[in-house]
């Protein structure tokens, strides 16, 4: 970030940001969903999943570089749970701590809203992700037998005592950089 951006308070035009899931940007996410799954949530799954967002019952972000949606991520609500939909960032955008971000605020914005725990589900190949999740706090709880496409397995982790101050540690350590 320029040092002129931190004056103003402004990111710098090469600088991530978050805002929340528009319309607008489904096209875009459509992209990355197709090249990231075998079998892509449809338009309609994103504009019904936006319509729940807001009525309050999820919550989803994009993130921007250069003015272009390079990732995603939503978690839904239940009561004082959560539960991490999806997370996906395009390739070219991979291993910059772009998961990390969108990961560490759908985090904070649960801790916000008093949620306790978060679960998610994860293929069991994708190595990456598992370890981001680990990083954050998540431990295995079980396997969901061919869970995705009916081939292949999920990993079913869960991040216990979402209020406690340790997590709060891990969540700023995720990504120190949204911090700013």
């Amino acid at each position: 970030m320029s040092v002129l951006a931190r004056l103003l308070g402004r990111p710098d035009e090469h600088d991530l940001v978050l805002e929340p899931m528009r319309r607008r940007d489904i096209g875009a996410i459509l992209r990355i969903e197709r090249a990231s799954y075998p079998r892509p949530w449809t338009e309609n799954i994103f504009r019904n999943e936006l319509e729940m967002a807001s009525r309050g019952e999820r919550t989803y972000l994009v993130a921007r570089r250069d003015g272009a949606v390079v990732g995603y991520a939503g978690m839904m609500f239940v009561i004082d749970e959560a539960h991490v939909s999806n997370i996906a960032v395009a390739a070219g955008e991979r291993r910059r701590g772009t998961g990390s971000i969108l990961l560490a605020s759908l985090l904070r914005g649960a801790r916000s809203r008093g949620c306790t725990g978060v679960t998610l589900e994860v293929r069991a190949s994708n190595n990456g992700a598992q370890a981001l999740y680990a990083r954050a706090g998540f431990t295995e709880a079980g396997i969901r037998r061919n869970y995705y496409e009916n081939t292949e397995d999920a990993i079913v982790m869960w991040l216990h005592d979402l209020q406690s101050d340790e997590v709060d540690a891990r969540i700023a350590a995720l990504a120190p950089e949204a911090l700013r």
